[in-house]
Formats: structure tokens, sequence, C-alpha cells
């Protein structure tokens, strides 16, 4: 299914709720003195993510922090940074000793492949785009977690040889099939036990969609995605694999 422009949006009903709702967040949170909203007034100007999907990554932090999960922060794809910088200024309030990783290629969206349904669409190649010292000194701006690490490249050559260990909290905001695909092969098998995934694109890209829909039907493993708007995802990895149904 090919998407192009805001019509298709219009009648989608879950759009629209999301956008209705992140509408009425901002209103509040412009005016909020809580912590969140302190944060997400920082960071909105430089993200994408809606305030539901941003509000998901601040709970997962504190979640993980409070359950004492071992292992860092991952996210794969930060276009200017906004979503890494608000985990970072969470990090610095709750556990400054875990390091946030930031995967990209720091050069825009890699062209899309045929194995994503909308590979048409691609005048995004090239989109989303910021580079190292950019997103580095948007941290130091708003006072982030120094404790950050920037990793310039496509996935499938950075992801493979990183050292990253244990992993905490896992953010995948990279759009195609082919980067979901190397994200989850690469990197899942790091996530804690309890530790949580978010996923930026499941809703709105049918190739991150198929991605993740294919990773979990070839390991046998039934996995119940939390939703958080129309397009974000969320789970916590098991400990004991379980088998509810796959959202659909």
């Amino acid at each position: 299914m090919i998407r192009w422009g805001l019509g298709w949006r219009l009648v989608d009903g879950s759009w629209v709720f999301s956008r209705v709702r992140d509408v009425a967040f901002d209103v509040r949170d412009s005016f909020s003195h809580r912590r969140f909203a302190q944060h997400y007034r920082m960071v909105r100007p430089y993200t994408l993510c809606g305030n539901a999907r941003l509000r998901g990554l601040y709970q997962a932090i504190q979640d993980v922090v409070d359950r004492k999960i071992p292992g860092d922060v991952v996210e794969c794809g930060t276009a200017r940074g906004g979503s890494a910088a608000l985990m970072g200024l969470v990090l610095k309030d709750l556990a400054p000793q875990r390091t946030l990783w930031i995967f990209d290629t720091f050069e825009g969206l890699p062209q899309p492949t045929e194995a994503d349904p909308d590979w048409t669409a691609t005048r995004y190649t090239g989109k989303c785009r910021a580079d190292v010292q950019e997103v580095s000194a948007l941290f130091d701006r708003l006072g982030a977690s120094p404790n950050y690490r920037l990793v310039k490249g496509l996935f499938q050559q950075t992801l493979p040889t990183c050292e990253v260990g244990p992993i905490a909290l896992l953010h995948l905001d990279c759009d195609w099939y082919e980067s979901m695909k190397t994200c989850l092969e690469q990197l899942f098998d790091r996530v804690s036990p309890g530790g949580i995934i978010q996923i930026d694109d499941y809703g709105h890209w049918a190739g991150a969609r198929k991605a993740v829909d294919e990773f979990f039907r070839n390991r046998s493993m039934g996995i119940q995605l939390r939703w958080i708007d129309y397009t974000g995802r969320q789970l916590v990895k098991p400990g004991e694999m379980r088998s509810p149904d796959m959202e659909q």
C-alpha cells in the first residue's frame, strides 16, 4: 500500500484520533510544570515524534530504571536528535551512569528497496538529515546527558560490530524494511529480559511493519505490541517467551 500526502490520513481514524490527542497534549504540556512537559518543550522543535511517542520513551526509561533492568539505552534513527535528547535529559536525571547509543547514517534516510511496499516513495531518500555535529551541539545546548555515543553509518555496517552490551531500552525509528530487519536481528537478543522496545514506524510505513511481523513470526514468538498512537508500538521483552497473538 502506497500512501501519499495528507489525503489518506484524513480518512484514517487512527491517525485523526492520534493527531487530535497529540494537539490536546501539546496544549496541556505548554503550561505544565511536570518534568516530562519541561523536557518536551525543549526537544519538540527537533523531532518528528509526536507527544504520545515521546511520552512513551520518557515513561519507558522511568520504568526500566525503577525495575533495575540492566543495560544501556539505544536509538536507531535519530534525524535531528530530538527524541534522543529527551532520553538524554531523563537519563541525566535518573541514571547518568547508563550510556545512550545513537545510531544513524547522519546523511538522511537511505533509499528504500523493493522489500518496502512503499518503495516508490523515494522522495524521502536523504530526508530526516542532521550531521553528527548538529546532534552533538543539541545535546550540549539542552544540557542532556554527556554519556552518549554517536555512531555514523548504515545499520548493516555499524550494528554487527558495535560494542553495545545489554540494552534496557531500544528505540527503533528506522522507517524501511531492511533497516528495521537489521536492527531487530542485531539488537533484539541484546535487550535484557524485561527491557522495553519502542517502534516508531509500525503503523506508518508498511516495510517497517513487515519487518517486525516477519521477525517475530520467524522466531515463532508471539509478542503483544502495545498501541501508543497510530504508528508507535511498544513491547516488553519477556523473560520466558509467551504466545499471545501479535497485534494485526
